[in-house]
């Protein structure tokens, strides 16, 4: 207590405010998390603002979704004394950054879901990978629509890695892919895709599109399964690991009506603490707004950095890592635990099904699942614990 207290006292005579980066793009194919993400991080730095006698000063940077600018914001917020920074949304800025990151031994803060195969001590993951949110998934999908996916995904890591890991997951369940295609981030001619899945007729559709891209194909999937029955989504639903309340409002009202999407976080979720963090969103940012799966984990990084920083009495990262391990941390996913060896977050699974309201409706939902990025097994939970909502 006499070290937390002192470093409460050095800020203090040195009239200055502990400094916290934040690196999200609001503009682009992904602005709508960006912004989302923006808004979570702004709200917990607020929440925090003025307790334990400790000044928290965000430093903003927007790289408007260019991804050279992430690295020169990142060398930005890192010069004006930016231990920790918490952003970036798609793997290629993460991957940008990171070597930036690791020179000036510093925390990148990532909070979104990615597709794993990584793990970096300067790096704190409280985004899922994928035996969080791909592989309980599938162990949902397959027994109920059969296991002849169609796998569509943006041209760049995520989308690669992501269909490569549902390909393995399909062959291991003696099923077959029925047809793999990818798309740069913003084409919305999507024709030819749909097309060939109208012609292949596939059991689901895993989307791991970004953006404009996925909103167009989700708009013309609606458009053939208004056609023909079979593509509807009760029977051929449309999957993905990645789209959130956020990006609702930028698709075609009722074109993604009844699909199906994977994350750790839904605005309806029925728990106590996100009751209570409902009802503090709302005080702040008035009735009605949403709290998609970005907002949150942002807003959970911002918390867990600022509360481990408050813990050890230092914004040294090697002290905060150090905290980060020794505690279970009261959270809006419940207790969380980061594991030291790969700096990842266990976290919870729940599927969610987008209802008319432009909202999803969670209809199944697993407990919190330690965080095995490399798919080793280490992690892998003694028996099947999905619990079916509806």
């Amino acid at each position: 207590m006499v070290r937390v207290v002192g470093f409460f006292v050095f800020w203090s005579l040195m009239n200055d405010a502990l400094k916290i980066g934040i690196l999200y793009s609001t503009t682009g194919p992904y602005g709508s998390m960006g912004r989302d993400a923006r808004d979570g991080a702004e709200f917990a730095l607020r929440e925090f603002a003025g307790s334990a006698g400790l000044a928290i000063e965000p430093v903003f940077f927007d790289p408007h979704a260019d991804i050279a600018a992430y690295l020169e914001g990142a060398r930005q917020l890192l010069r004006s004394g930016c231990r920790h920074i918490v952003g970036t949304i798609t793997s290629a800025a993460r991957k940008e950054v990171i070597p930036l990151v690791e020179k000036h031994d510093a925390l990148l803060w990532y909070m979104c879901p990615y597709e794993g195969f990584e793990a970096n001590e300067n790096v704190i993951y409280v985004g899922g990978c994928p035996n969080q949110h791909l592989i309980p998934l599938f162990e949902h999908l397959i027994p109920r629509y059969g296991k002849r996916p169609y796998l569509v995904g943006a041209n760049y890591v995520w989308g690669w890695e992501m269909n490569r890991l549902a390909r393995e997951l399909v062959t291991n369940a003696g099923g077959e892919v029925l047809g793999e295609r990818y798309l740069p981030l913003e084409e919305t001619a999507v024709e030819r895709i749909v097309s060939d899945i109208e012609q292949r007729r596939p059991s689901f559709i895993l989307n791991n599109l970004i953006g404009p891209s996925s909103y167009a194909f989700l708009e013309a999937i609606r458009l053939l399964g208004e056609r023909d029955a079979a593509f509807r989504p009760e029977n051929c639903p449309v999957v993905s690991c990645d789209l959130m309340e956020c990006e609702l409002d930028d698709i075609t009202p009722g074109a993604a009506l009844g699909q199906l999407c994977a994350a750790s976080h839904f605005d309806n979720l029925a728990t106590p603490e996100n009751a209570a963090f409902k009802a503090r969103v709302a005080g702040h940012f008035g009735a009605g707004r949403r709290t998609s799966g970005v907002f949150a984990s942002a807003y959970t990084a911002i918390k867990l950095c600022t509360d481990a920083i408050v813990t050890a009495g230092s914004d040294d990262p090697i002290a905060v890592r150090q905290q980060l391990y020794q505690a279970s941390w009261p959270t809006l996913f419940g207790p969380l635990v980061v594991d030291r060896e790969t700096n990842h977050a266990a976290l919870p699974f729940h599927l969610g099904r987008i209802n008319a309201e432009n909202g999803f409706d969670v209809i199944a939902s697993r407990a919190p699942l330690a965080a095995d990025p490399y798919l080793t097994g280490r992690n892998k939970p003694a028996s099947p614990r999905l619990r079916v909502v509806q």
